[in-house]
Parts: structure tokens; sequence; C-alpha cells
């Protein structure tokens, strides 16, 4: 058996076992990595040699400098904002909530920007009297989209850009996305503002989420503290804290106004839900602490095992402080790597790096933080499927697929190579992860353009638009999983939005990238 048959066989039991649903994705990749070297298609160097690839390194930078955004409040702050000029009216609202996750999605990807954006939205529409399972969706929706506006969105442009250099047409620029992803965003949006209210699901979430925004003004009137100095700003808070069983602080005497250690000070007490004012209590399991301090302080009584936090401090900063202490630093240091990728003055994978070590330097990110923020599953993916995707293409693998593609609809008709390799991309999207699915379609995709003559630019940014097409199941990306269940969506609600959707980005596709990148 040669070795471009082994490859498609490896390839095809990849994606059985990815269509099957029963191992995590990052497993089967690690699984697909090690066939390669079992089946001797690749010595044992070649098969690691994908973690250390430039597109692995800028990836999980991102995910560090999309930290540094989301913590220091900024992302909540433009929600804030944008919330204020739009109103309360559905459309208003679903359009700016939609606009602004489009944005994010290109700057701190698809997955960051939904989940700072999902709690947000999911209170907003509550309170304009609509189950957030007709926002949710075009969220996401408009955010795939939005990861189309610049070649830091999403793993996929990254991927692409890379392969055009390697086929020797050079990089896409970095805002050339923009000319394709600026009509799916406004497509996208206005599918959802005018098909969503009859496609979409009238569910109510299980479980649905807390709301941060008007924290300070809660507990004030719960633990009736009127006149009391303000509780949030950005160097300090206050949390809720609970007396476990079996805690060292039972029978311990404090009072409102107490202070404990060199910076938390006691707001608070209740036992049984009635406040105890000023009067020493001695603390008993149950009882109710209102503490403020610093927003470090609060984070390390996480891990104090003598108390209970009813909320996290991270969670509440982020939404109850919006724009916080370092945001300005956070936004001048994203700033400089959109300038750095934009300019081409140094290679993406260096440029984040850098902004990720400035986040880091600066302390607008800790390094257990930014460590904690990147996915380790998608960049163990990313990072074993490159050596499969070299494979098909060193093999020959992706020459017979190609021809196969290619003895379909002939040499000569480049409309029908882009519309059957859309189909395919998406097809196998939907099952199988966008970024795991770029990278088993690019190079039979570059194949079969240069088999027909075809230029490798238009063809690749076809995969780059059809990869983001995650548009029909849950399982298609993790942002569309994140609103499965704050949603209240089941598996087949996807597919009745994404349809129309799908169909507005397969004829922007076939529309526009013919014409600003020829064949």
């Amino acid at each position: 058996m040669d070795d471009g048959t082994v490859s498609l066989l490896v390839l095809g039991l990849t994606v059985v076992v990815f269509v099957w649903n029963r191992l995590p994705v990052d497993v089967v990749a690690l699984l697909a990595a090690l066939a390669l070297w079992a089946t001797g298609l690749l010595g044992f160097t070649e098969v690691v040699a994908g973690f250390g690839d430039p597109v692995v390194i800028f990836i999980a930078a991102l995910f560090v400098v999309s930290e540094g955004i989301d913590s220091t409040g900024v992302t909540a702050w433009v929600g804030q904002a944008i919330v204020r000029y739009a109103g309360t009216t559905r459309s208003r609202l679903l359009i700016a909530v939609t606009s602004l996750c489009a944005v994010l999605s290109a700057l701190i990807t698809l997955n960051g920007a939904v989940a700072a954006l999902l709690p947000l939205v999911v209170m907003l529409a509550v309170r304009i009297g609509q189950p957030p399972s007709r926002m949710l969706m075009p969220l996401s929706f408009a955010g795939s989209a939005g990861a189309l506006l610049m070649l830091t969105g999403t793993p996929v442009n990254i991927i692409v850009s890379d392969a055009s250099a390697d086929a020797g047409e050079g990089p896409f620029a970095f805002f050339s996305f923009a000319l394709v992803g600026v009509p799916l965003v406004a497509g996208t949006i206005a599918i959802s503002v005018l098909l969503g209210p009859r496609l979409l699901p009238s569910a109510r979430p299980a479980h649905p989420a807390v709301d941060f925004a008007r924290h300070a003004e809660t507990l004030e009137l719960h633990y009736a503290l009127g006149g009391t100095e303000e509780l949030m700003s950005r160097d300090s808070g206050v949390v809720e804290a609970v007396v476990p069983p079996r805690s060292s602080l039972i029978g311990e005497t404090v009072y409102s106004g107490m202070q404990r250690g060199a910076d938390l000070v006691i707001v608070a007490v209740q036992r049984m839900g009635k406040d105890r004012g000023g009067k020493p209590t001695q603390l008993a399991e149950g009882d109710a602490l209102l503490v403020r301090g610093p927003w470090s302080a609060l984070d390390e009584l996480t891990r104090d095992r003598d108390i209970l936090l009813v909320d996290s401090p991270e969670l509440i900063r982020r939404q109850a402080v919006p724009w916080g202490r370092r945001a300005s630093i956070a936004v001048t240091i994203l700033g400089a790597m959109v300038v750095l990728l934009a300019t081409g003055a140094v290679p993406p994978a260096l440029a984040g790096l850098l902004a990720a070590l400035a986040m880091v330097l600066t302390r607008v990110v800790r390094p257990a933080q930014a460590y904690r923020a990147i996915s380790w599953q998608i960049v163990v993916l990313i990072g074993a499927l490159i050596p499969l995707s070299a494979a098909i293409r060193t093999s020959g693998g992706a020459d017979r697929i190609a021809d196969l593609i290619i003895d379909a609809i002939g040499p000569g008709r480049p409309y029908l190579l882009l519309l059957a390799l859309f189909v395919l991309t998406t097809v196998l999207g939907q099952v199988v992860s966008n970024t795991a699915t770029v990278l088993i379609v690019t190079p039979i995709a570059v194949a079969a353009a240069h088999g027909t003559g075809t230029s490798v630019r238009p063809v690749l940014m076809l995969i780059a638009v059809a990869g983001a097409a995650s548009l029909l199941t849950p399982i298609s990306t993790p942002a569309n999983m994140m609103i499965m269940s704050p949603a209240g969506y089941r598996f087949g609600d996807y597919w009745k939005l994404g349809l129309p959707v799908l169909g507005w980005w397969l004829l922007t596709a076939m529309i526009v990238i013919p014409l600003v990148w020829s064949f």
C-alpha cells in the first residue's frame, strides 16, 4: 500500500472518530498524529513538529491577549456603552450586540467574544422580556462572520494565509479578509433580525445566568447599607461569603467594620437572613459575611477553605467594573499588536508573542491567569493535526482527492471548483471543528487549484469562508456549544436559522471572492 493511500486511510478514520464524537477532539488529533508515526509516513520529530509551528504559537498568544482585554472590563464597558445608545427595542439591541460581537471576534477570536458577551446578552434579553434563545444564536453566527474581518479573527484565517504563502502566492494582507467579511456580517445580522423571530425557538434556559452589572445595588439593598461608600471600584470590591461546616471561623467574634488581616474589612454580618447590625457576633455555621477589600485579596479568598464565596470575585469584577484597572494598558497593547500585524513589520507569531508578554509584564494578566486563559485543547488539536495536513500533501493523498474533484467538475470551471470545495468544507465542518476541517481540506484545495490551473488565493479565501460557516450544529464550534445551555437550545434548532445564513455566505463567497481575487 503506497503512502498516499495510507494517508487517506488515516484521514478517513480520523474523520469517522471525529463524527463519532465519543472521544475529545484533541485526543483524536493526537491519535491521528501517532498513527502517522506508526505507519511510517512521518518520523517522530515530524509528528511533534506541529506543536512548534508559528501558527500554534500565534493562536496561544491570542488567548492571552483576549484575556487581558476581557479581564480588565473593556468588553463590559463597550457592551454597556452600545446598549445605552441602542435602547431596549429588540431589533436595535440585536443589531448592536451582534455588531459588537462581530468586531470583538475579529480582535479576540469568536470563542473569546461569545464568552465575554454571553452573560450581558442573556441579561439584556431578560430585561426587555425576550427569551435568550432569540438573541444568542444570532450572536454566535455574527461572531463567526466577524472572525473574517481581519487576519487574527480565527485560526482558520492564519492557516489559509500561511498556505497561500507556502504556495508561492504570498500571504493575505491583514485586513483583506474584510472585503468578504463585511458583507457576511451585514447579511448575517439582517437575516437574524428579519427571520430570527420566526425561525428561533422561544426556549427558556434551565439555569439563567447571573447579572452582576448591578451587583453593588443588590448588596446594598440586601444588607441594608444605605449611605455606604462605593462598594465597587477599579481597585476594590465586595463579596459575599458563607461560613461552612467545620470552619475554623466558627466561634470567632466579628462585627461590622472589623478589619481582618491587612486588607479585608467585614462590612456586614447576617444570620438566618437577618442583619446583625454593629453588634459583635460569634460566628456559627451558615452565617453570611459581606467582605470588602482589594480585588487581589478577594481573589485569594477563593482558595480559603474556611469560607465559601457565593460568587466569583473575578466574574463580579468583569461585569460590575467596566473599564477597570489597567484597561487602558490592555487596549494599547492590543492596538500595538494590530499595527504590527497590519504593517507586516514582524511575523504574526512574533507580534502575538510580544503582545502576550506585554500583557504579563505590565501585570494586566498574571502568569497563572495567562496559562489558564489558553485553550490547551485547541492548541493540542492544531499542533497534532498539522502533521496530518502535511502528510496528506507530501504523500500524494491530497492530489488523489483533488483529481476526483477535477474529474467531477472538469477543467476550466473555477466556479464549479469553488462550489465543490465550499460544499466539502461546510459539510465536514458541521461535525468536525472548523480548524481541523481547514487543516484537512487546505492541501486538497491547493492541489485542486494547481490541477485546474486556478490561482490558489481565491480558492483558499473560499476555504476560509466555508471553514468559518459553523452554522448548522452545536458541535461545530465551541461558541455554538457555549450558547446551547443558557438559551435552552436543542441540537435541531441550529439548522433552522443556519441554513438561510449559510445560503447568504455561499452567495457572497461566489460573487465577491472572484471579483477581488481573480482566477
